[in-house]
C-alpha cells in the first residue's frame, strides 16, 4: 500500500463522516453493508449534495426497504417521493433498475462492474462506487470530490473533462487492493471537507506533504475547468386552474422534461423552444369566474437550459363539460393537500407566486 493510501486511510479511520448508508470505521459491529443502501445513495448523490440527499434516502428506505419493495411500488408514488431532489431521469431509472434487479437477479445486486453497468441509471462512476463500497472490489471511483483531490495532488493542468484520462491513470496507481471502498470514501470525505472547492485547509490535510498543489500553495487553481457555455433561456407559462377547493394537476408525459411527474398544465416549453402561451385544455368561457396573469415569474435552471416560467390563475364556476375533456392523466387535487402531490421544484416554486400575490392583496 502506498504512503498516500496509508495516510489517507488513517485519517479516514479517525474522521469518517457518519452517513446513514455508510458502514464506517466507527460504525456499530452489528451494522452491515447493505448493497441496496449503497446503490440508492449513489443514485441520489449524482450531482446532489449529501445534506440534501440524507432526508430523501431515509424516506425511501422507510417506504421501500429493498429492491423487491421498490420494484413493486407505484411509479407515481416514487416520483412524488423524489420530488424536489431534481434530475428526475434518475428517479425513472431508479424504478427500472429496481425492477431489473428483482426480475433478472432475484433481487440481489450484481457485484461486478460489467454487470452493474448493464442496469438502468448505472454508468462507469456509479458501477465503480457500488463495486468498491458495497462489495470491496478494487475499482477506480472518481466523483467531483475525488477529481479535485487528484488534480491537486499531482497538479494536473489539463482542463476538465479531458483531464479525466490522466486522473484515472493516477487512481489506478494509488488505489489499494485492500480497503478499496474505504479508500474511495476517504478521498470523497477529504474533498468534501479539507480539500474543498474554495479555501482548502491545506495546513490540516493528512497528505499535505505529498500534494504538489499544497506545497506550491496553488490548490485553489485546481482542477482546471474549461470555460462554460452560457445556458439558453427559455420562457413558458403554467396555469393554476381551481374549482371547488381543488386544483387541476396533470401527469407529464414520460418522455418529456420532468416526465411522469404531477405538475401544473403548461404551454409546451422544452429545452429547444419557448412555450406558445396557449393552454392545451379547452375551457368554456362561461365557466371562468376569475382569471389573472401574475406579474412575478419563476426562474429555474436545468442542466442544459434555464427557464422563466409565468403563472396564470383561473377560477372556474362550473366544470361539468370540462370534466368530460379531462384525460386519465389529469386529476383534481385538494388544494389543502397540495404538498402531498410531489410536484417538481419548478412547479412548487410557481405555486408560491399565487400565494405571495394573495398575501400582498390582503
Amino acid at each position: 500500500m502506498s504512503a498516500l493510501a496509508e495516510l489517507l486511510l488513517a485519517h479516514y479511520d479517525d474522521n469518517a463522516r457518519d452517513l446513514p448508508w455508510r458502514v464506517g470505521p466507527k460504525s456499530s459491529p452489528s451494522k452491515q453493508i447493505n448493497p441496496y443502501h449503497i446503490w440508492l445513495s449513489e443514485i441520489m448523490l449524482q450531482q446532489t449534495m449529501v445534506s440534501t440527499v440524507i432526508p430523501y434516502f431515509e424516506k425511501f428506505i422507510a417506504l421501500w426497504p429493498d429492491f423487491s419493495a421498490l420494484a413493486a411500488a407505484d411509479e407515481g408514488a416514487i416520483m412524488a417521493a423524489w420530488a424536489g431532489l431534481g434530475y428526475y431521469a434518475r428517479a425513472r431509472n431508479l424504478v427500472k433498475c429496481a425492477r431489473a434487479v428483482h426480475s433478472d437477479y432475484d433481487g440481489v445486486l450484481p457485484q461486478e462492474e460489467d454487470e452493474l453497468r448493464k442496469l438502468p441509471g448505472i454508468g462507469d462512476y456509479t458501477a465503480a462506487a457500488i463495486a468498491s463500497i458495497a462489495f470491496g472490489k478494487r475499482a477506480l471511483v472518481m466523483d467531483a470530490n475525488i477529481e479535485r483531490v487528484v488534480a491537486r495532488i499531482y497538479e494536473i493542468s489539463t482542463p476538465l473533462p479531458r483531464a479525466k484520462i490522466e486522473m484515472k491513470a493516477v487512481l489506478h496507481d494509488i488505489t489499494p487492493q485492500a480497503r478499496a471502498g474505504d479508500f474511495a470514501q476517504a478521498m470523497m470525505d477529504l474533498g468534501a471537507s479539507l480539500c474543498s472547492v474554495k479555501n482548502p485547509k491545506c495546513d490540516q490535510c493528512p497528505i499535505y506533504e505529498l500534494c504538489k498543489a499544497g506545497q506550491s500553495d496553488t490548490a485553489s487553481s485546481y482542477p482546471v475547468k474549461a470555460a462554460k457555455k452560457a445556458k439558453p433561456m427559455r420562457s413558458g407559462m403554467a396555469w393554476w386552474i381551481e374549482y371547488d377547493g381543488k386544483i387541476l394537476l396533470v401527469k407529464r408525459d414520460e418522455k418529456s422534461m420532468l416526465g411522469a411527474m404531477m405538475a401544473l398544465p403548461d404551454d409546451g416549453w422544452n429545452a429547444r423552444q419557448d412555450g406558445d402561451a396557449m393552454l392545451k385544455i379547452a375551457l368554456n368561457d362561461a365557466h371562468i369566474g376569475k382569471i389573472m396573469q401574475h406579474e412575478a415569474f419563476v426562474q429555474h435552471s436545468f442542466t442544459h437550459f434555464s427557464l422563466k416560467l409565468k403563472l396564470t390563475s383561473i377560477e372556474l364556476v362550473q366544470n361539468d363539460a370540462f370534466d368530460k375533456q379531462m384525460s386519465e392523466k389529469a386529476v383534481w387535487w385538494p388544494i389543502k393537500d397540495i404538498e402531498q402531490a410531489g410536484l417538481p421544484s419548478l412547479f412548487a416554486k410557481a405555486l408560491t407566486i399565487k400565494d405571495d400575490n394573495e398575501k400582498g392583496m390582503k
